[in-house]
């Protein structure tokens, strides 16, 4: 999507976040959840809870622009592909109702039953509409929702519980019911369809999964993921792979997203005049973003870095930015030795430093060209926000700890799943990519204005919707 998936010119859209103070309720009880084989034969993790999730995941920065991975949901169970996104609260998936818009054939859609619906008047759809309350004629009518994007794409649904199938890192499998969300309505305005099949939202509102994984005692309010440069990775939901040794800055009290402390910018190891920059991790966008002002500063000085190598500035229809050599680049190793290292120290944490070597900030094209990976949030309507983005977490394994309000990374080998417990995760994460998408995509959900879902009694939206009735 472009503000998240967005083609490295212009974003298709940017998600919103959700402000959440109150237990994500459920549409039905843990008890009712567990069978009770699994409530006796499947051994809680450590402090209690009963393990972690793992995924592995695809996709990559480029050509591609997003991360991915399967979820398995309804009853029937179905796999559908979920773009990963810590810079937004809710999970929602392209449906049938019939759908408008959608990018999938009918047949990969996912269709909802009526008996799932969440109902206006259920607190589930109180928490998808805060800080607003849901407009509904009846109590009993279903809860919609429609999400606004900094690009003007939207989307509008149906809020449902249905079950989905995950897997701990032990080996066992659970099926629970989860609330998310049926967008059978979506408005894309840039050139490029978003290649999943819906957004896991993983942000640190009550309305994400882990949020309601975390309501049932299943595990902890911990979430990680280890982006592997040459593509794929792993994400998982718990705490059991939190490493020792990770760099830990605390995020900014009462945000609405994975923000951090005001940064200054090292560039070569040396001060610079940029300071007081508080920045989003968001796994939703492909590319990093800084505001106009930002922006320009940093350009400059690796601009000014490069004076006397021997690159020539180049157009390139991947990116804005971008440098060629005397011959065609294979890999970013063969041109970081002519940039420099970017880092991001934390004055409040004087220790912590979040370093961006050239590959962290850099692609190398199709057409053998070098470009600048880090792009005008402001022209991209994030307006000041700046974000740090996938192409700067790759071969890190970054952790988003919402108990303990803190973020950690640690360089790691993303390459592989890890191991635990009496379940080995033994197969490649070499990825299988849609070999007929050719174009970069770059992602961008994460930031936007003061995006909440609407309420429902604007006039398109009511529109939309009452021709929408499931």
């Amino acid at each position: 999507m472009d503000g998240k998936r967005r083609k490295a010119t212009v974003p298709w859209m940017t998600m919103f976040f959700l402000v959440l103070s109150a237990n994500f309720p459920l549409c039905s009880s843990a008890a009712s959840q567990l069978s009770d084989n699994q409530k006796s034969t499947h051994p809680k993790g450590r402090n209690g809870f009963r393990s972690s999730f793992l995924f592995p995941v695809t996709g990559n920065v480029y050509p591609l622009g997003y991360y991915s991975i399967s979820l398995t949901i309804g009853n029937p169970p179905r796999v559908f592909e979920l773009d990963i996104d810590t810079g937004s609260d809710l999970t929602w998936v392209q449906c049938d109702a019939p759908c408008t818009g959608c990018t999938k054939s009918i047949d990969r859609l996912y269709k909802p039953n009526k008996h799932i619906l969440v109902s206006c008047d259920h607190p589930s759809c109180g928490v998808v509409h805060f800080p607003d309350s849901p407009q509904c004629e009846k109590p009993d009518d279903q809860c919609d929702f429609e999400i606004d994007y900094v690009d003007h794409g939207s989307v509008l649904g149906v809020v449902v519980s249905d079950v989905l199938t995950l897997r701990f890192m032990n080996g066992s499998r659970i099926r629970l019911h989860l609330t998310f969300g049926c967008a059978y309505d979506i408005k894309n305005p840039g050139p490029y369809n978003p290649p999943g099949a819906g957004v896991l939202g993983l942000g640190n509102g009550k309305a994400s999964l882990l949020s309601q994984l975390r309501g049932f005692d299943l595990t902890r309010n911990v979430l990680g993921h280890c982006l592997n440069g040459k593509g794929g990775g792993f994400l998982f939901l718990g705490d059991d792979l939190v490493p020792s040794g990770m760099s830990w800055m605390p995020m900014l009290a009462n945000s609405k997203n994975y923000l951090s402390s005001p940064a200054e910018v090292l560039f070569d190891g040396k001060p610079t005049s940029i300071k007081d920059l508080k920045v989003v991790f968001d796994s939703g966008s492909s590319y990093t973003y800084f505001d106009f002002q930002v922006y320009e500063a940093v350009l400059d000085l690796v601009r000014r870095g490069l004076n006397g190598k021997p690159l020539d500035t180049v157009e390139d229809k991947a990116l804005p930015i971008c440098w060629k050599g005397t011959k065609p680049f294979k890999l970013v190793q063969d041109v970081k030795n002519y940039f420099s290292t970017l880092t991001l120290r934390f004055p409040d944490t004087p220790v912590i430093q979040l370093e961006l070597q050239p590959e962290a900030y850099l692609i190398v094209t199709e057409d053998g060209n070098a470009c600048f990976g880090i792009l005008n949030g402001t022209e991209a309507g994030l307006g000041d926000s700046n974000i740090i983005g996938d192409i700067s977490l790759i071969d890190k394994m970054v952790v988003y700890d919402n108990e303990k309000q803190r973020i950690g990374w640690i360089s790691a080998n993303c390459d592989r799943l890890p191991q635990s417990g009496t379940h080995s995760f033994d197969r490649s994460l070499d990825s299988h990519y849609n070999e007929d998408f050719q174009q970069p995509y770059a992602a961008s959900f994460g930031i936007a204005d003061e995006n909440y879902p609407k309420t429902q009694d604007s006039g398109e939206s009511k529109a939309r919707i009452q021709n929408r009735e499931l």
